[in-house]
């Protein structure tokens, strides 16, 4: 089961953070179809947040067909984001866990890592003609 977690500096509103959140598990083969995402309550009490953003969260992703609400049950998983499953590509993470440690080592702190990674990702793209 996934557990969310919430970056107060992120400037990235909460519920966001919990859709994006899933989409990475799901994009990483952490999540599966038939799968159920912690009650709403669940989240509240584990990360102190508003009952009403978690709602939001999963009303988004139900909407992009990726989660259905059952009244009563919770809410499960319908499909995946397809793609390599993290699992399958052990020498990718091996590699960016190497890449983090370097980043760590010349003294950057987590968000100049997620900066450079991010701009790097983009730069890649669009000379791949992708972004």
């Amino acid at each position: 089961m996934i557990e969310y977690r919430l970056d107060t500096r992120s400037g990235v509103a909460p519920y966001l953070q919990l859709v994006q959140q899933t989409k990475d598990a799901l994009r990483l083969g952490l999540l599966h179809r038939g799968d159920q995402l912690p009650t709403v309550k669940e989240v509240v009490a584990t990360i102190a947040i508003n009952p009403n953003t978690v709602l939001k969260a999963y009303r988004d992703l139900e909407r992009e067909g990726l989660v259905e609400g059952r009244p009563g049950v919770g809410t499960f998983v319908l499909k995946t984001l397809g793609g390599p499953r993290l699992a399958d590509n052990p020498h990718l993470r091996r590699g960016l866990t190497r890449w983090v440690a370097d980043a760590r080592e010349a003294g950057l702190d987590q968000e100049s890592i997620s900066a450079l990674f991010d701009a790097t990702l983009r730069g890649s793209l669009h000379e791949e003609g992708i972004a």
